[in-house]
């Protein structure tokens, strides 16, 4: 099932996926971040694993390092800034009814998606 995928940002693979669930380990390389995005058909989970990251969800931005989780409901904006010297990795827990690539809304991208 391991599927991987190089971002600019780092990668992702996807661990697992059924119906209303999907099972991600992202990786995060120092010095990047993610898009600010929202989901509209999509709830996250985020497990980080390693490394330390900032949380931004709406306006709120919040410090996260190994051992510490996110609930991100669907509809609010949020993003991923690695901000330590190592890689990022955490393990993004999808819940909802889709979860393609295109039910992301993206508002701010370093690299020219948004």
């Amino acid at each position: 099932m391991n599927y991987q995928e190089d971002r600019p940002w780092g990668s992702f693979e996807i661990l697992h996926e059924e119906e209303c669930l999907k099972v991600k380990r992202i990786l995060v390389k120092p010095g990047k971040r993610l898009s600010l995005q929202s989901h509209k058909q999509r709830s996250e989970n985020w497990v980080i694993i390693r490394g330390d990251a900032l949380v931004t969800i709406d306006e709120e931005t919040i410090p996260c390092s190994a051992n510490q989780s996110i609930f991100i409901p669907s509809g609010i904006k949020h993003r991923i800034t690695n901000v330590g010297e190592e890689d990022v990795i955490f393990i993004e827990v999808q819940t909802g009814s889709y979860f393609g690539e295109d039910d992301i809304v993206r508002y701010e991208d370093d690299f020219k998606r948004a």
